[in-house]
């Protein structure tokens, strides 16, 4: 393993990232049951691991293409010319602090440039890694290359101040960690037991660091970055699995990136087999049992749902039939409708103003919750149930509270048409519903 934090497995006691060296039960597995030397010396035990199992030290340090170079030394090269470039032999040096300007040059041209061997091995391995994705479902490919947006743009803000060339936000998760060790000095002098004292802050400090590093590879390995693309990615799921997900987003830093995704595919093929489920028992019901009956059902239930409509609109007709100039308004404002364009607006005929018809409430929610005398003002204020029901329910809970109620409160309290509020606060006040105040 290298230097970074992403490329090592969490400790199973404190799911901090290993670093070596690390212990590896002997007994438990797989997976690999992993510890730490803190949880390890701790004596930690879960499920049927137990702290008398053997075990195996885990390190890099053995040799791997040179006897004189160990594997962690190996790691920390190629991590050193990925950092400071292919070249700058003087630099990768510097970082590596184990070998020289010459022994780098050298090892890294004899070994990995002009190797064939180790250059067809990795082919086959790249090879074999595309194979196995291949088969694997789609992957939730991570924000690889977010963008660059302005500083305190809105772009930048939804981005959490993230600052892509350096991989950092603008304020990390726990920010103020360093401030610890803004007055922390090692001096020659200091007792044991304040040694060890600073010795446990700069512990602290360094899980802290962890627990940081740990939030963002969970942001970088789930793409959540860029917020818009990831939220274009999940409209393509049905309505069900976005609040699925939008529930299960959560525990996405269980599971990896196409785990995940697995999960909620997995969610939204049990929402399509349940719709299907369904449509099948409807067919069952009716009796169905092969699917060209089917299509016909389907086909026969379209045309009824057209023929149910119809017989609404026609309904609604018979409303008018009685007064030829309403009649021949409506039907102008349906043809409008239908050819796309605004309705019209009612004018009003020679013979003065002309009242509106009674509203019809048949099949209108709330219907049988009204008795006579309140289906007789709904019918000719033109107020659908649902509506007068939140009006009587509001104006009596008012009047609870003041002991009475007048007109200009009621008016106030329900912003609807001043002659309708007037109308339901009359019938109110008649039927003891509410007192005047």
């Amino acid at each position: 393993f290298t230097d970074d934090p992403f490329d090592k497995p969490p400790c199973r006691g404190c799911s901090s990232y290993l670093t070596e060296p690390y212990v590896k039960c002997a007994e438990c597995g797989p997976p690999p049951f992993l510890l730490c030397l803190q949880c390890f010396t701790r004596g930690f035990e879960y499920k049927k691991h137990q702290s008398d199992h053997t075990y195996e030290i885990m390190t890099s340090d053995f040799p791997v293409l040179d006897p004189n170079w160990t594997a962690q030394e190996e790691m920390a090269l190629l991590e050193a010319v990925m950092d400071c470039g292919f070249g700058n032999w003087q630099d990768v040096a510097n970082q590596m602090c184990t070998k020289s300007k010459e022994e780098c040059e050298k090892h890294y041209m004899k070994h990995f440039i002009n190797n064939p061997l180790f250059a067809s091995t990795l082919l086959n391995l790249k090879q074999a890694e595309e194979a196995q994705h291949n088969e694997t479902a789609i992957p939730f490919h991570p924000a690889d290359d977010p963008p660059r947006p302005t500083f305190d743009s809105l772009l930048s803000r939804d981005m959490a101040g993230y600052m892509p060339a350096r991989a950092d936000f603008v304020e990390e998760f726990d920010n103020y960690a360093e401030w610890d060790l803004r007055d922390i000095d090692f001096v020659e002098d200091d007792s044991d037991i304040l040694h060890a004292l600073k010795i446990a802050v700069v512990d602290i400090y360094h899980s802290r660091l962890k627990e940081r590093q740990r939030r963002k590879k969970i942001i970088r390995d789930h793409g959540l970055i860029n917020l818009r693309k990831f939220q274009i990615l999940e409209r393509r799921y049905p309505k069900e699995v976005q609040d699925l997900y939008e529930t299960m987003r959560r525990f996405a830093r269980i599971l990896g990136p196409v785990e995940h995704d697995k999960f909620i595919e997995s969610h939204a093929l049990e929402f399509e087999l349940r719709r299907e489920i369904k449509r099948l028992q409807e067919y069952r019901a009716a009796g169905i049992t092969n699917f060209c009956s089917a299509r016909t059902y389907d086909h026969l239930k379209k045309t009824r749902a057209e023929e149910r409509l119809k017989r609404t609109m026609l309904s609604e007709v018979l409303q008018y039939i009685q007064d030829s100039s309403a009649c021949q308004q409506w039907l102008s404002r349906q043809a409008d409708i239908d050819s796309g364009l605004s309705p019209t607006v009612p004018v009003p005929s020679n013979s003065g103003r002309r009242s509106a018809p009674p509203l019809n409430l048949t099949g209108l929610p709330g219907t049988e919750k009204l008795n006579e005398k309140e289906k007789e003002l709904c019918q000719m204020v033109r107020l659908v149930p649902g509506a007068y029901l939140e009006y009587k329910a509001a104006l009596v809970n008012e009047c609870n509270k003041q002991g009475g109620l007048r007109l200009a409160q009621a008016r106030a309290l329900i912003k609807i048409d001043v002659n309708k509020t007037r109308k339901i606060y009359d019938f109110l006040i008649r039927e003891g519903y509410i007192t005047k105040a």
